[in-house]
Order: C-alpha cells, then sequence, then structure tokens
C-alpha cells in the first residue's frame, strides 16, 4: 500500500468547498485491515464528503460506508457486518500540531479541541488512515451471528449433556465432602 487512495490537494479547495466520492476498493480494504481480523465481504464500499479550506486548515465532513466479515465471538462463524460512520475531522498543517518529545516524562493529555484535529504535510491532505481506523472502529466489540447464539459445538462424540463419569472416591479426600455441601454466612 504505497500509494495513498484517498487525497484532497489542499490547492484545489476554497472556503465554499468541494464534494468528493469515492469507492472504497475491495483489495484496498483488504490491504488496509491485513493486520486484523475484519476482512471485506466481497463488495465495494463507499466514501462521500465535502471538504473546504479555512486559512490553512482543511475542514472535512462526511460518511463512510463499508461491508466487512469478522469471525462471531461465540461460535467462530463468519459475520457480516455493515460499517456506517459520520466524520467530522479538521486537518491542520502539521507543524501546528503539539509535538511532545519523545523522552518527556510528563504525558501529554489531549485536549478537547484537539480530539478531531489530525495533521497533513505539504499540499495534499491523506485521507486513508481516517477511512481505516473508522472502519475498525464501526466494528463491534464483540460482533455475533445472531444474539440466540449457542457458541461452539462440542467435539464429535462428546454429547453436552453426557451424565459425568462416576468413580470412586479417594478415601483421603471423604473428609472434604463433608464441606461441599456446607455453606458459611458472614
Amino acid at each position: 500500500m504505497s500509494a495513498h487512495e484517498f487525497t484532497i490537494k489542499t490547492t484545489e479547495l476554497d472556503a465554499g468547498g468541494k464534494d468528493y466520492s469515492h469507492a472504497i476498493r475491495v483489495a484496498w480494504m483488504r490491504g488496509a485491515l491485513e493486520d486484523h481480523e475484519a476482512n471485506p465481504t466481497g463488495t465495494e464500499g463507499r466514501v462521500a464528503f465535502r471538504a473546504s479550506k479555512s486559512g490553512h486548515d482543511v475542514v472535512v465532513h462526511g460518511t463512510i460506508d463499508a461491508a466487512l466479515r469478522v469471525p462471531c465471538a461465540r461460535c467462530l462463524e463468519d459475520v457480516d457486518i455493515d460499517v456506517h460512520a459520520d466524520v467530522s475531522v479538521l486537518y491542520v498543517p502539521g507543524s501546528k500540531v503539539k509535538d511532545t518529545p519523545k523522552d518527556a516524562e510528563v504525558e501529554y493529555t489531549l485536549e478537547d479541541a484537539e480530539a478531531d484535529t489530525l495533521p497533513y504535510d505539504g499540499e495534499t491532505v491523506v485521507l486513508d488512515d481516517l477511512v481505516r481506523d473508522e472502519l475498525l472502529l464501526g466494528l463491534p466489540m464483540i460482533p455475533l451471528c445472531s444474539d440466540d447464539c449457542p457458541g461452539m459445538s462440542p467435539a464429535p462424540g462428546v454429547g453436552a449433556m453426557s451424565a459425568p463419569e462416576t468413580r470412586d472416591i479417594d478415601p483421603r479426600l471423604a473428609p472434604l465432602l463433608a464441606f461441599q455441601g456446607k455453606t458459611t454466612k458472614i
């Protein structure tokens, strides 16, 4: 993934803004998500946004839609998830973003005004990382194929309701059986 898929030339923008609409190619999603368990379903997604310029800053508002496939958290069968994300981001020149030294002992605290602010370099705003992050954030933390998913089935030959095997108890452990039925109240 050397070439960027979603870019905005800042020289093309003014205060009035410009609309953009791009397909999110399956191959791009596959490459962007290669270190994650999510995969594209085989259909293209769509990113549509409006970008405008305010001084040197670029304001981006839009939506991202795609279908991703992830394993169910209970049964591990594939689940198709439709991801929809509304985005609103302010891109500022990289020199305006506060940069803390890597060896700083004080932890940097992100202020509310900086939460939706991302840097850009040169005359091109690259949205690839934003699109990837929003796709991943749109996935549920615990994806399920259905609310009543029973989970993984037992191994063949092992019944889920099979009776426990009864064996003779070691006589040295017999005194511990006395504790089995008792409860302690505090």
